[in-house]
């Protein structure tokens, strides 16, 4: 009995190291195995850390190159910045230039037309003082003078009429009124005498200064005389009794412009005084 315990011992014993070294072996195998996979593994990931070291190494040149072609970029961008402010200063520089020239042109045309506006209003001033002049001249076509003086003076008041204008033609008007007076005239025309006779008669004006007529028969002569009347302006009145010497030589001065007397001097009764009316 006791050795059929002891065989069944031994051979339990047998087959638990049977099994036992089976486990080990295959624990060994799988050891192996897992060493291998594990080893392919280290290479793998030795392959892979090379990989990333040299992509590494490539990334931290690019990031050199990179930031070496950003400072290069930012060196270069600030030359450009730099050389925009200059070019920048320069425009300023000319813009405000050529705002001072805008101001000066400015200036100018203000200028100009302050003068323009102020040889306008002297013209205007030349042509009242002409007015009056001629108010207070001969009688002789006396309303067409004014209206053609008092036409330009309503111009140049109203703006009608350029200062260039105005020179031409207050030109003309002073050419009109100086041969006006340095001309001597002899025309035909009836005449209202101081008594209010209406005769046809022939009148001498000697510049603008003189007028004498004489009816066409020869018997009734006029010259007319300045005085200064009430209101203290000049008036014009006809003297009509000459004794006979003056009316004489009244006689011969207007045959001689008529031709019928040849050139000759002739003492005529005139006087540039201006006499006081009596109140």
């Amino acid at each position: 009995m006791k050795t059929y315990r002891l065989f069944t011992l031994l051979t339990g014993f047998a087959l638990g190291t049977g099994i036992a070294c089976a486990d080990t072996q295959s624990d060994i195998d799988d050891f192996k195995s897992q060493k291998l996979a594990l080893q392919s593994e280290l290479k793998k990931l030795d392959v892979r850390v090379t990989q990333t070291d040299s992509l590494a190494k490539d990334e931290a040149k690019r990031f050199v190159v990179t930031e070496q072609r950003q400072q290069d970029d930012i060196g270069r961008r600030k030359v450009e910045f730099d050389s925009l402010q200059v070019k920048i200063a320069l425009v300023a520089k000319d813009l405000q230039a050529e705002k001072n020239k805008q101001s000066g042109y400015q200036l100018a045309v203000e200028n100009t037309k302050s003068f323009r506006k102020g040889v306008t209003k002297d013209l205007a001033q030349h042509c009242r003082d002409l007015e009056t002049l001629i108010a207070q001249s001969l009688p002789w076509d006396r309303e067409s003078r004014l209206d053609r003086v008092g036409a330009l003076r309503r111009d140049l008041e109203t703006g009608n009429a350029s200062p260039e204008e105005g020179l031409s033609r207050i030109r003309a008007i002073y050419a009109e009124e100086t041969r006006f007076g340095d001309e001597v005239v002899l025309i035909n025309r009836p005449m209202v005498r101081s008594d209010g006779e209406t005769v046809n008669a022939r009148v001498l004006r000697i510049g603008n200064q003189w007028m004498l007529y004489s009816d066409e028969d020869g018997n009734k002569y006029g010259l007319l005389v300045r005085s200064i009347g009430k209101d203290g302006k000049i008036a014009y009145s006809w003297k009509e009794d000459f004794s006979f010497e003056e009316r004489t030589a009244l006689k011969l001065a207007i045959e001689v412009k008529m031709a019928r007397k040849p050139p000759q001097m002739v003492s005529l009764p005139l006087s540039l005084s201006i006499e006081k009316e009596e109140k």
